[in-house]
């Protein structure tokens, strides 16, 4: 008989139970003839020890080692000196095939994409594997115990510190550590103000006209009825704001999506004055605000009045979308609301996380990234205007990882069409219109220039060219 403490830790655990009345051995065969048989154990899985599995089940480990032999012998599995047994590939069995007639002429586009230039995401393959593993390790050496709990609903002090200090110094942000609030990305922290804005009876959110549609569906899902502000080559037209009812407006100042403009100086000053006459709250979005390739550094609107503008940033454009890490920097009076939207513990990003990218910014990594990143998106820009050669007009380019290229008048839908027999993804400026914008029709494609690998940028390139009219 084994002790429990002797046998807790032996090898892997495996959920199963021999068919009854058949006997221990023979019931074992055939509960494991029937997980390999429907695929519950995959080809290759390794099994428990012999001993492993007896102690595990109650039984003795003779008549586990003879049942592994009899589904050894008949091919179910295998077993090999110091590899252990595991299950055996076993070809499926094929269903009849079913006659189906090709049609004439099958579109090429109907096997997927094959390059994609659809904006909203960095190169994935640029991820800084190697520093983020070394803050990683740093992180993890210096975690503290209570780093392993719930904790504070604001997210890990490590990283508030550190990025109260990056946002003061490279955008322009007056970030107390104490007033700032981690989440998972721009699109949790936009949910989290809609439901700030419910909370305080606000019903209407004031909207660029061009924008990212989703977030316009994540405010609408909150119970927010969103209202298009136009927009022109200053920006948006934030001195429109007076005359609507909006008790907030959601800026991206520093690099307007997807246009591509920055808020002038004039804008951002009616922006403030409209937030601090009727008391309206101003969420400034600092979409892709460190890449700048052709101006000087637009600085964050929030710098204007702290009081008035709730900040958010994200690290899916600087590092990868998938460590779902955003933040943001709330106004004084609003962090027991911040704190009451998000909830009473930190639920959305990982604390050994947070404590790595808090190593990653401290050690000075973030920077590093940020600068080299900037030269290779300027490279790729620059290829890509030569690349069309003045056949469209480009605009948007002196900052972020995107460009508009603008189309003839009633084009739009058909250089889509064009680039699908193409295999290249592309989004078309039309996608992200407000359905109740008051502007005149704009034709263009939305060119996501940062997206493709370098690898297949090349490749990416020339299916552009071969799509424009």
């Amino acid at each position: 008989m084994f002790m429990t403490d002797s046998w807790a830790t032996f090898g892997t655990d495996l959920l199963l139970e021999p068919v009854p009345g058949r006997g221990l051995r023979a019931g074992l065969c055939e509960a494991l003839r029937e997980a390999a048989r429907t695929g519950r154990l995959a080809p290759g899985t390794r099994l428990p020890s012999s001993r492993s599995l007896a102690a595990d089940l109650g039984i003795a480990r003779n008549t586990v080692a003879e049942a592994y032999a009899e589904l050894v012998a008949e091919g179910w599995l295998t077993a090999r000196q110091g590899s252990g047994t595991r299950v055996a590939e076993r070809a499926r069995p094929r269903k009849a095939a079913v006659p189906v007639p090709a049609p004439a002429h099958r579109a090429r586009a109907s096997r997927g994409p094959s390059y994609s230039l659809r904006p909203g995401s960095p190169d994935l393959g640029a991820f800084p594997r190697a520093a983020w593993l070394a803050a990683a390790r740093r992180a993890m050496a210096l975690a503290p115990n209570d780093a392993f709990g719930y904790g504070d609903p604001r997210g890990r002090i490590e990283l508030r510190e550190a990025l109260a200090g990056y946002l003061a110094r490279a955008r322009g942000v007056y970030a107390d550590p104490e007033r700032i609030v981690l989440c998972s990305g721009f699109a949790h922290g936009l949910v989290l103000v809609a439901r700030m804005l419910r909370a305080r009876r606000v019903r209407e959110l004031a909207v660029e006209s061009y924008a990212v549609y989703v977030h316009r569906g994540l405010l609408s899902d909150a119970g927010l009825r969103t209202v298009p502000l136009r927009l022109d080559g200053a920006g948006a037209r934030t001195e429109d704001l007076a005359g609507m009812s909006a008790g907030a407006v959601l800026l991206t100042p520093a690099h307007q999506f997807p246009t591509g403009v920055a808020l002038t100086s004039a804008r951002r000053a009616a922006a403030v004055d409209w937030a601090r006459t009727t008391g309206g709250l101003i969420v400034e979005d600092d979409y892709d605000g460190e890449f700048r390739y052709d101006r000087q550094p637009v600085g964050a609107l929030q710098g204007l009045d702290p009081d008035r503008v709730l900040y958010l940033g994200t690290a899916s454009k600087s590092l990868a979308p998938g460590l779902r890490m955003g933040w943001m920097v709330v106004p004084p009076g609003m962090l027991g609301e911040a704190l009451a939207a998000k909830g009473r513990a930190d639920w959305t990003s990982s604390a050994l996380d947070q404590l790595t990218l808090a190593q990653f910014i401290a050690s000075g990594a973030y920077d590093r990234h940020v600068r080299g990143m900037r030269l290779r998106y300027r490279r790729r820009r620059d290829q890509l205007v030569a690349a069309l050669d003045g056949r469209v007009k480009v605009s948007g380019i002196a900052a972020g990882l995107h460009a508009v290229l603008d189309l003839p008048p009633g084009t739009e839908r058909s250089v889509l069409q064009a680039a699908a027999w193409h295999e290249l993804a592309l989004d078309g400026l039309s996608m992200y219109r407000h359905p109740d914008a008051d502007l005149p029709p704009r034709d263009a494609l939305v060119v996501g220039y940062a997206t493709p690998p370098d690898s297949a940028w090349g490749p990416t390139l020339e299916a552009l060219t071969a799509t424009l009219p």
